[in-house]
C-alpha cells in the first residue's frame, strides 16, 4: 500500500484486520481510537498523540468480500520504540467493529529513518558513479589516447563476397592484397588496417573496384601457392609492388616486427608517411633481375626470321588450324617465360620486340611499332585485348582467358588450346 506522506516520522506501524462483516475506512478507524482508549493511560491515547504530532494521519485499505471485509493499516509514529510497541500490541486487541467480530495483527514496524538512510546511501552511490562516468581527469584522457593509438585496427568485411579486410581500405590511398583472412587479422596486428583478403584463387570484381587508381601492393606466401595466386592477381589488377613472405612460410605465421620490415618497402614504395615513392630492391630480386635481362640479350640474339601470317577474328579454333610458324613461335617462348610472370611480344617475322613483366605489358604496348604477337605467363584479360587491338596485335597466348565479352580481330588462346602443357 501507499505510505503516507507525514513531517518527521520515526517508524510505520503496520497491521492487518479482518471483520466478519461490512465495514468501510471510517469504520475501522473509529475502532482504532475508540477502543484503545484509556487502555494504557491518557498520555498514550492516539487523540492526544496526534495533537502533539507524535501519530500522523493513519490510512486505511479495505477490502469487501462475501460479506467479509480485509485489509490493512499504516500508523506513523514519531514515538520512542516503546510507545510504539505498546500502540501496536492494544490494537491488536481490539475484537470488535461496530456489531462485528474482529481481529487485528501486527505486520511490522518500519524503522524510517533505517529506510531513509538506505535511500540516501544508494543516491550517494549513483551520484558518485554519475561523476565517475562524466569526468575524467586530464591524466586518464591522455593515458586513453595514447592506449587508443596503440590499439589494433578492427576486423570489417567489403563488398558483396564479404572479404575479410582492416578499416583502412576505405579511405587509404594504397591498398594490401593478402591471401586471406588470418592474414588480415596478422597485418593489424602489426598495425596495418589496410589490408584486404582475396580468399581464393579466383579474384572477386569487389578487388578490381576496390583498387581501381590506387596503389596496390601484393604481400602473398612465400610458397607455390602464392606463385599461382599472384599470376591471377597480375591478369586482373593493376599491382605496383609484390612483396612475400620469407620463402616456405606464410603471412599469417610473420611476426609483427618481420611484417613491418617487409611492408617497410611497400611503404616506401606507396609514398607513406609523406615520403617520395621510390621502389627498394631486395638483393635477391637483384640477381633475378640481372638473370633476367642476360636471358633477354641472348633471346634477341636468338631471334630467327619468320614470316606470319594470321587470319583476323572468329572464335577459339582447334591446334590444327593453328599457324605452323606461329605454334613453333609460342612453343619457343614459352619455356623461356613460363613461372616468370613476364610477356614477350613478336613482330611479323616472329622477332622478339619487348620482354617485360606482365603488370606492365599495357603500359609498354603503345610505345612498340610492327607488334603482331604477344605471348604471356598471366591471364589474358579484356583490357589487355582492348590495348593489343589497338597497336594491331594479332595474336595473343596466355595460361588463360578471363570473361572476354567485347568483340575485336585479335584472335586469343591459351597454351593449352595449342597443346603446350602450362
Amino acid at each position: 500500500m501507499k505510505l503516507p506522506s507525514t513531517g518527521i516520522v520515526k517508524y510505520h506501524v503496520k497491521l492487518k484486520f479482518e471483520v466478519d462483516g461490512l465495514v468501510e475506512k471510517a469504520d475501522i478507524i473509529g475502532a482504532i481510537f475508540g477502543q484503545t482508549e484509556g487502555l494504557l493511560g491518557p498520555e498514550m491515547n492516539l487523540n492526544e498523540l496526534q495533537k502533539v504530532s507524535k501519530v500522523g494521519r493513519i490510512e486505511v485499505n479495505v477490502d469487501t468480500r462475501s460479506n467479509m471485509a480485509k485489509g490493512d493499516a499504516v500508523i506513523p509514529m514519531s514515538t520512542d520504540i516503546s510507545t510504539a510497541a505498546l500502540i501496536a500490541a492494544a490494537i491488536e486487541s481490539i475484537d470488535k467493529v461496530g456489531p462485528f467480530q474482529a481481529k487485528f495483527g501486527l505486520s511490522g514496524i518500519d524503522d524510517i529513518r533505517a529506510i531513509k538512510k538506505k535511500v540516501i546511501v544508494d543516491r550517494a552511490k549513483k551520484i558518485v558513479q554519475e561523476w565517475a562516468t562524466k569526468t575524467i581527469s586530464e591524466g586518464e584522457e591522455m593515458l586513453k589516447d595514447v592506449y587508443d593509438a596503440s590499439k589494433p585496427g578492427k576486423l570489417t568485411a567489403f563488398g558483396k563476397a564479404q572479404l575479410a579486410c582492416g578499416t583502412g581500405v576505405f579511405d587509404s590511398d594504397w591498398i594490401i592484397l593478402v591471401e586471406g583472412r588470418a592474414d588480415v587479422i596478422n597485418l593489424l596486428r602489426a598495425g596495418f588496417d589496410n589490408a584486404i583478403a582475396i580468399e581464393g584463387a579466383k579474384i572477386d570484381e569487389t578487388i578490381i573496384k576496390l583498387t581501381d587508381g590506387k596503389k596496390v601492393i601484393a604481400f602473398l606466401d612465400g610458397d607455390r601457392a602464392g606463385d599461382l595466386i599472384l599470376k591471377e592477381l597480375h591478369g586482373v589488377v593493376n599491382i605496383d609492388k609484390v612483396l612475400r613472405a620469407p620463402t616456405g612460410r606464410e603471412v599469417e605465421e610473420c611476426t609483427p616486427l618481420e611484417i613491418a620490415e617487409i611492408l617497410k618497402e611497400g611503404m616506401l614504395f606507396a609514398g607513406a608517411n609523406g615520403q617520395e615513392g621510390r621502389v627498394i630492391i631486395p638483393q635477391q630480386q637483384q640477381t633475378e633481375r640481372r638473370q633476367n635481362t642476360k636471358r633477354d640479350r641472348q633471346e634477341q640474339g636468338m631471334g630467327e626470321e619468320r614470316e606470319i601470317q594470321v587470319n583476323s577474328g572468329g572464335p577459339s579454333i582447334t591446334v590444327s588450324e593453328d599457324n605452323a610458324d606461329i605454334l613453333s613461335a609460342v612453343k619457343e617462348v614459352y619455356p623461356q617465360i613460363n613461372e616468370t610472370l613476364e610477356a614477350v611480344v613478336l613482330d611479323g617475322s616472329m622477332k622478339i620486340l619487348l620482354k617485360v613483366p606482365v603488370s606492365d605489358v599495357v603500359k609498354k604496348l603503345d610505345r612498340i611499332e610492327g607488334a603482331k604477337m604477344l605471348v604471356l605467363d598471366g591471364i589474358v584479360t579484356q583490357r589487355l585485348v582492348d590495348a593489343a587491338d589497338k597497336v594491331g596485335i594479332e595474336y595473343i597466348v596466355g595460361h588463360r582467358t578471363a570473361d572476354l565479352k567485347k568483340s575485336t580481330d585479335v584472335r586469343v588462346r591459351t597454351f593449352g588450346d595449342m597443346g603446350i602443357n602450362n
